[in-house]
């Protein structure tokens, strides 16, 4: 099947909170019977990830769900002044004008990404938004969303900067492009091997044509069906 949608990730990917979803934590983060952090944790869970940083750190699943819900009602507060990352609004409008349907799945509330892409002149470049709040199951996230919007996992390239964007990818069976400037960085992305890394928002495009590239080559060499 051809690629149809580009799915981009919000937090990290699109828009620039990581640094204000920390600063957030440390302020709330006495109130949930944590420290803040300080730059080398940060580091940290950079390099890291969120399997292995609950144990780390010593934090249930369930608190660090809690967490994350108080920070995104918290940055709904900022989202007139958030800005997309560098590069990321022209990227947008050439996949657009290449004739890809464009989607947000997401953990945050449509809602923020709603306000956001108002605010930043993107509202016409996006078909729909999903909002799916199973932090540690992407997965499910992305079959939820395939039903209902009756999409095909073939259909689909996910671009994401998180570890768990590829697991939850390469669970579904889609093809990813990783980006090492939201949550984790290049190593750690790099060690769960996505399809593309792309080092900066200009690189998206070749990415996408990359993976079109192979897609093609292999049905080329595909063994015929009897």
């Amino acid at each position: 099947m051809h690629i149809r949608y580009i799915l981009f990730d919000f937090d990290g990917t699109m828009a620039d909170t990581i640094d204000l979803a920390f600063a957030i934590y440390n302020r709330i983060a006495p109130e949930y019977n944590r420290k803040p952090l300080n730059p080398e944790e940060k580091r940290m869970i950079a390099a890291g990830k969120p399997q292995n940083l609950l144990k780390q750190f010593g934090m249930s699943p369930q608190k660090l769900a809690a967490i994350i819900l108080r920070i995104k009602k918290e940055i709904h507060k900022f989202m007139p002044e958030l800005k997309p990352y560098d590069g990321i609004s022209q990227v947008v409008q050439e996949i657009k004008n290449s004739g890809y349907r464009l989607a947000i799945i997401t953990s945050n509330s449509r809602s923020n990404v709603n306000l956001f892409l108002q605010n930043n002149g993107m509202d016409q470049q996006f078909e729909f938004i999903y909002s799916g709040k199973n932090i540690f199951g992407k997965d499910k996230v992305f079959k939820r969303m395939f039903r209902k919007k009756n999409i095909a996992p073939a259909e689909v390239i996910y671009i994401g900067d998180e570890t768990r964007d590829i697991e939850a990818c390469k669970k579904v069976g889609i093809p990813i492009i990783a980006v090492p400037w939201g949550l984790n960085n290049r190593e750690i992305l790099s060690t769960l091997h996505p399809d593309q890394m792309a080092l900066s928002p200009a690189e998206i495009i070749r990415c996408i044509e990359n993976i079109i590239s192979t897609r093609i080559s292999e049905s080329q060499h595909a063994p015929s069906s009897p």
